[in-house]
């Protein structure tokens, strides 16, 4: 093989160029390492831990003292974590992956298996991350994180190598255009389904979209559920017609998509309902923007004709709730009512009169796999005058049976526990 000393006997023309073109790939190969902070060695003095005593964790322990559970069920705190959001936990349930609105992902580790972390610190310090809410665990250990417009992949997290296995699977700036950034509904969330794809549920940034901003939303799936190969290919768009999801399971008995969407904000205090959605299929449109919440009409598209193949919601929540983070319960620890139901949370609303949510749902299925009813599991973060003390954001399993509770206002995570007979 020629080399660019060798051409220097030739040309110095053709040694400038050979040059320029050995740089051009030297460049492009160290923009790709570090744009996720590949071959980077981070060493312990790199990444931040997070203190698990003192009188943040006190004040918390007094306050779920308040919070209401069925007979049986104990609540305690399980960890100390920065603006907590959605959950992932490993396949050999030795590490829980938080992710934040932040520029953090945080690893939480049980080593001593007490029910309660005893190390919570910053997982890839070295690799700049913009909101990685979404966090979520292929069956071989692959953790995947949804930022607001990237999605990368880590191999073998559980090992915490962080940087070192850690490649791009959807590049800055190709998940959604740029011009469509927004802080608002710009918090992801991701599944790996029952086909090995990676789903990722894309808010759109409008309260209501204007018209001529749908053509290109509906290609995309803008408002909607996207899939793809874990490798990033072959991206399709799984649903459509829905405002703003911050959360969705896999029925793991009939492979279904269920899912929460946030509805539509200045309506009035009671409507337009949250809903949790169930998609049997590919290509399903469940009405947003022509309705803003279950069957209400929104006032911007109230003259158009909606599609006529609407999906409604299987259970209409409580308006302006802010139903996120969603789990089905696949333990046996818990009475056999909760077998197979869906333990969703509630945020609490933010613009309402009088706020409500701020609460654990609990929501049964019938036989044939549709929705039964929808009732509270935890709730008293809120306070009779009005007050969040917390507010809940998504929903866990640990391999125990024990479900793991979010909190991004406390900076928390819950664990519940059935202690009954």
């Amino acid at each position: 093989m020629e080399t660019c000393e060798s051409k220097l006997m030739r040309s110095p023309i053709a040694l400038r160029a050979c040059l320029a073109l050995s740089f051009a790939f030297a460049s492009n190969a160290v923009a790709q390492q570090l744009e996720l902070g590949a071959g980077h060695k981070e060493k312990p003095s790199d990444h931040f831990l997070v203190p698990q005593t003192g009188p943040k964790a006190e004040a918390i322990r007094a306050n779920l003292e308040r919070i209401k559970l069925p007979p049986g069920f104990k609540i305690s705190l399980y960890a100390l974590v920065p603006g907590a959001r959605h959950l992932a936990v490993g396949p050999r349930g030795s590490v829980i992956f938080v992710g934040t609105r932040d520029t953090k992902i945080y690893a939480v580790r049980d080593r001593t298996n007490r029910g309660v972390a005893d190390e919570v610190r910053d997982f890839a310090p070295s690799i700049k991350m913009n909101m990685p809410n979404g966090v979520c665990f292929s069956k071989d250990g692959v953790l995947f994180v949804a930022e607001v417009n990237r999605v990368s992949a880590f191999a073998g997290a559980e090992s915490l190598t962080s940087a070192k296995t850690a490649r791009v699977i959807v590049k800055e700036g190709e998940l959604i255009p740029k011009a469509e950034e927004s802080f608002d509904h710009a918090a992801r969330v991701c599944r790996i389904g029952p086909d090995d794809k990676l789903y990722i549920a894309v808010g759109q940034p409008h309260n209501v979209p204007p018209p001529e901003k749908m053509p290109e939303y509906n290609k995309l799936g803008l408002g909607g559920i996207i899939r793809m190969s874990r490798e990033g290919k072959g991206r399709e768009v799984f649903a459509r017609g829905i405002r703003n999801s911050v959360g969705m399971d896999f029925n793991p008995k009939d492979k279904t998509l269920w899912f929460t969407d946030n509805q539509v904000d200045w309506m009035g205090d009671d409507i337009p309902p949250g809903e949790l959605n169930r998609a049997t299929r590919p290509g399903l449109n469940f009405g947003f923007p022509w309705y803003g919440g279950g069957h209400v009409r929104t006032e911007e598209y109230k003259n158009e004709t909606p599609p006529a193949d609407v999906v409604f919601p299987q259970i209409e929540m409580i308006a302006h709730a802010a139903d996120l983070g969603m789990q089905f319960y696949t333990g046996t620890k818990f009475p056999k009512k909760y077998q197979g139901g869906i333990f969703s949370a509630q945020h609490g609303s933010w613009n309402r009169t009088m706020p409500v949510g701020a609460r654990v749902m609990f929501t049964s299925l019938k036989e044939d796999g549709t929705a039964d009813k929808t009732e509270p599991f935890a709730e008293g973060w809120l306070s009779g005058k009005g007050e969040y003390l917390g507010r809940p954001v998504d929903v866990a399993q640990l391999r125990d049976g024990s479900i793991l509770v979010s909190d991004d206002f406390a900076g928390a995570l819950y664990r519940i526990t059935y202690e009954g007979s």
